[in-house]
């Protein structure tokens, strides 16, 4: 069985599960061996935390989205402190993104730079949102020493140079459903070359939803068309991606 590296719970549209989130966990846990589940801003958090807090296949981060604006900002010592909670595996998602923000952007480096602190500090590994930013998000990452405890790029959409830059750093490399889309060469490229050991998959549900649901509202379980993808791509059985890529997050989170 496979495991969502990266997904929005609490944003997900559960009108197909009758807007029970339990009746959505029964479905799901019948198809995945677990999921993380990702903060986007502080306000909501607690409300996340509250949805999935009784499910042991649920996993959380903690952080601020780059794009989030008019929302509290996060504070070293407050990430740190919620990182302690017995769910929380990561601080994120956090990074930079040139493509939705514009104007003065020191704001947003300076969240990077706060979250890479406090996972730091945690000891909690990184998960890493990066857009048209690619040169600022690696140098900030090595300028704040974040291979001391690595992470993940999720929805990974660069170039083999930036992964290799990456992989270099420590980090993991995790594949959504943009892998699926037909445009979507160069990221092939990459998910042919990762080493074995370096990558996951991921939904990013209820966002970018793979072929054949493209266009459609997202779920957890349809990780496994992003899974059975990249097997092709690597001329690798399904079942060995869905070892490998559970293996390699364990190993990433400490998942017992």
């Amino acid at each position: 069985m496979l495991i969502d590296s990266h997904c929005h719970l609490d944003r997900l549209d559960l009108s197909p599960y009758d807007n029970d989130f339990g009746r959505f966990m029964e479905h799901t846990g019948q198809r995945l061996k677990h999921m993380l589940c990702i903060a986007i801003r502080l306000e909501t958090y607690p409300a996340m935390l509250d949805l999935v807090g009784g499910y042991d296949a649920v996993s959380v981060s903690v952080g601020v989205h780059p794009n989030e604006h008019d929302c509290r900002e996060p504070g070293e010592d407050e990430l740190v402190e919620l990182a302690r909670h017995p769910k929380v595996v990561a601080i994120g998602e956090t990074g930079l993104d040139y493509f939705r923000s514009e104007g003065d952007l020191g704001w947003q480096k300076e969240r990077f730079r706060t979250h890479i602190r406090a996972a730091r500090r945690a000891g909690k590994p990184l998960v890493i949102h990066t857009r048209e930013a690619r040169t600022d998000t690696l140098a900030v990452l090595k300028e704040e020493g974040a291979d001391q405890v690595g992470g993940v790029f999720h929805c990974f959409t660069e170039d083999w140079e930036t992964a290799r830059q990456a992989l270099d750093l420590g980090f993991y490399l995790s594949f959504s459903g943009i892998v699926t889309f037909r445009n979507a060469e160069q990221i092939q490229e990459v998910a042919r070359r990762v080493p074995d050991d370096r990558f996951l998959v991921e939904t990013d549900s209820p966002y970018l939803a793979p072929i054949p649901h493209r266009g459609k509202p997202n779920y957890p379980h349809h990780v496994v068309h992003v899974a059975e993808f990249v097997a092709a791509l690597r001329g690798q059985a399904p079942d060995r991606i869905a070892a490998q890529t559970t293996a390699n997050y364990d190993r990433l989170f400490g998942r017992d």
